[in-house]
């Protein structure tokens, strides 16, 4: 008898701690590692059961007196920005919140996998919901609560996802009338505003020297205009050029090369280019183009040569010795499934925040000095484990001149 009592003592003993070891292991499984995009859906869809004040207008934040002081800008800290949101109060409609599933291109694995748009304002594209709700980029108060919280992360330099006017992306309209207002908005922060050029259709060497005149004529002469000090003295725009490679190198010699048929060089013009860098090909195809400089912008390690953390040093190798500015792209984490089901193998869960150090260690042991430019991206479709507006946190480390 005593012995069965001792059986039972030590029965419930490992009971309890198997059910304590359990509830360590879900109280480390917090939203803001990740791992939220885990859940049950209907615990999701509590979560995004929010008033419709909410849903229309941002909530209201901490009172400006009650905050220590903001910290200085840093210039060389940069960030990915985006302005193609848009609700029901200022669009009349929801705009990128609504974003399509995007199917597998093996129609074999695609049947495996939910198709269809998005529903807002509960359901909306992002794995995780934002904390001022499906807003406008319209909205002059997000604008606000957007640029002081860059103001409050030191952060100098906001990249602005940009198409020509009257263009835009499948899942938005055309948004170039709001520079004006973010450039303002930015001013008032001491946040100055570079412009990151999206590959629109028919986009090519001649359009885009088009595009770099009218950004520099209309808005260049703005206080908040970004101007990069090169190690000559010059103060000139800086572009980064989304999927580059889509245009054959040729053609960026015409406009990057000092003998290009219509090339940008030594005009009032000239500025300093970076190229997206995907595949290891990309490296030679960027610098007879004639660019300044690659950046790798995707923050799931592995997903692509150039965002593959252990290459970081060899790329770096490559831009010293062609003198090439090298812009390794870190963030926080990764995850996209609610807008591509089929692409969990390229999820990168935050690991409480491990993911971003070895990132962060990467971008540093590849020999980039400490002078950074941030990368911070409210795009849903990129990455959704960041909560309100930043899509995701993270830092680019680049060669100084």
């Amino acid at each position: 008898m005593a012995r069965l009592r001792r059986r039972a003592c030590i029965a419930l003993f490992l009971f309890a701690l198997f059910l304590f070891g359990i509830m360590m292991g879900l109280r480390t499984l917090k939203p803001s590692d990740g791992f939220s995009a885990l859940a049950p859906v209907a615990e999701r869809g509590e979560r995004r059961s929010v008033s419709h004040e909410a849903i229309s207008r941002p909530q209201a934040g901490p009172s400006r007196e009650a905050k220590a002081p903001a910290p200085p800008v840093s210039y060389d800290l940069h960030i990915f920005y985006y302005m193609w949101y848009g609700n029901t109060h200022f669009e009349g409609k929801y705009l990128h919140w609504d974003h399509v599933m995007v199917p597998h291109w093996d129609p074999k694995i695609s049947a495996s996998y939910p198709k269809g748009r998005h529903s807002p304002p509960e359901d909306i594209g992002s794995s995780f919901y934002p904390e001022l709700g499906p807003y406008s980029s319209r909205d002059p108060d997000v604008l606000e609560q957007h640029m002081n919280q860059l103001r409050a992360a030191a952060i100098g330099v906001l990249v602005l996802s940009w198409y020509p006017p009257g263009l835009a992306d499948d899942n938005g309209e055309p948004s170039d009338s709001l520079v004006p207002f973010i450039l303002d908005a930015a001013h008032r922060y001491a946040i100055k505003v570079a412009f990151h050029i999206q590959p629109y259709k028919g986009r090519d060497d001649h359009t885009v020297h088009e595009n770099i005149k009218y950004i520099i004529d209309k808005y260049g002469a703005h206080a908040a205009f970004y101007k990069y000090k090169t190690s000559t003295g010059r103060s000139l725009p800086l572009f980064y050029i989304y999927d580059s490679y889509l245009t054959p190198p040729e053609s960026w010699a015409n406009l990057f090369t000092q003998s290009g048929s219509h090339s940008l060089r030594n005009t009032p013009y000239d500025a300093v280019f970076i190229a997206l860098l995907v595949e290891e090909g990309h490296k030679h195809d960027i610098l007879s183009a004639g660019y300044d400089g690659m950046y790798t912008y995707f923050a799931s390690n592995g997903f692509s040569f150039g965002s593959s953390h252990q290459n970081w040093k060899a790329i770096k190798a490559f831009c010293d010795s062609n003198n090439l500015m090298f812009i390794p792209s870190v963030g926080p984490g990764y995850i996209d499934t609610s807008i591509r089901p089929w692409n969990n193998h390229n999820t990168r869960n935050r690991v409480n925040g491990k993911y971003y150090e070895t990132a962060l260690q990467a971008a540093l042991m590849g020999g980039s000095q400490p002078s950074s430019r941030g990368c911070s991206r409210n795009s849903m479709v990129q990455d959704e484990e960041q909560p309100p507006w930043e899509r995701p946190w993270g830092l680019l480390y680049k060669q100084c001149d």
